[in-house]
This record gives C-alpha cells, sequence and structure tokens, in this order.
C-alpha cells in the first residue's frame, strides 16, 4: 500500500512539471570520523577469503563486503580472527541479527526473519551450510567473537 502511495505521490509531482525545476541535490558537507584501519581490514579479509563470499562462493568484488563479527563500534577489532568476507545482503542480515555462525561454523538463520518479513527463503536456504574458513586456525573466526555475536547481536 506504501509503495502504491509513493508510486501516485511520484507520478502526480512529475505531471506537474515538477521534475522539469532545478532541484537542490546535495546536502550540508557533514564531518565523519573514519575508523582508522578499516580499508586495511577490508583488504586483509578479502584476500583472506580468495575473493569470494565465505557462505556462498560467489566472486563478484563489488557485491562482497569484509564483515566485523563483533562489530568495530561495539569493541571489535580489524583483525583476521574478527572478520569474515559476506556478500553484501548477507553481511547485513547477519548484522542486524537474523543470523549467526556457530562455533562449528555452520550458518545459523533465525526464524525471525521469516516471521518479521513474512519471507527469507534465500537466507532459510543457507541455514546449516558451512562456511569456508582459511586453513590457518589462527585466521579463522575465533570462537569467543562468534559466541558475542550470538550472545549479544543473534535473535535466535
Amino acid at each position: 500500500m506504501l509503495w502504491k502511495n509513493l508510486q501516485a505521490g511520484a507520478i502526480a509531482t512529475a505531471t506537474q512539471g515538477l521534475f522539469e525545476q532545478e532541484q537542490t541535490r546535495y546536502g550540508e558537507p557533514v564531518l565523519v570520523t573514519p575508523r582508522l584501519g578499516q580499508g586495511a581490514f577490508r583488504v586483509t579479509i578479502t584476500e583472506l577469503y580468495r575473493r569470494q563470499c565465505a557462505l556462498t562462493g560467489g566472486k563478484v568484488l563489488p557485491a562482497l563486503d569484509a564483515a566485523h563479527i563483533r562489530p568495530y563500534t561495539e569493541g571489535g577489532t580489524h583483525t583476521k580472527s574478527n572478520g569474515i568476507l559476506l556478500r553484501k545482503d548477507i553481511h547485513s542480515v547477519f548484522d542486524a541479527g537474523y543470523a549467526t555462525i556457530d562455533s562449528n561454523y555452520r550458518f545459523v538463520v533465525s526464524d525471525k526473519v521469516k516471521d518479521v518479513f513474512d519471507n527469507g527463503n534465500e537466507y532459510r536456504r543457507l541455514h546449516g551450510a558451512l562456511l569456508r574458513v582459511p586453513d590457518n586456525p589462527s585466521e579463522r573466526p575465533h570462537r569467543l567473537v562468534l559466541q558475542w555475536h550470538n550472545d549479544y547481536r543473534y535473535l535466535g
């Protein structure tokens, strides 16, 4: 219903000629405090996972994110053991708590993704999938960090 209302409003606005007028396109500049080390973290995690999603194996680089398991803003670090390369949409679902990774490196999807959004089949089909992790155990997601995500972020 909301989408139909927005479309109707856009059509009405366009027919009134408002799109022909010059409009302001940007707001005032805003100072952003960069997270130091973020760029290096992204490169490190991307290379560590051989430029492919740890869950799906997807290799389209613009569609991949170096995800923090414990967010940097919540005390997480820019370390290999706190990172994983995920497809952007999976990263978003993970960050929002609708999915997590268990201590055996299996992807776990909450039933809430279906309950809240009346959907989630794309993620539910990945439920239980084993992640591709680095061969070196010290470079794999740390089990304590995974436990933090399960305890404080996952909406299970």
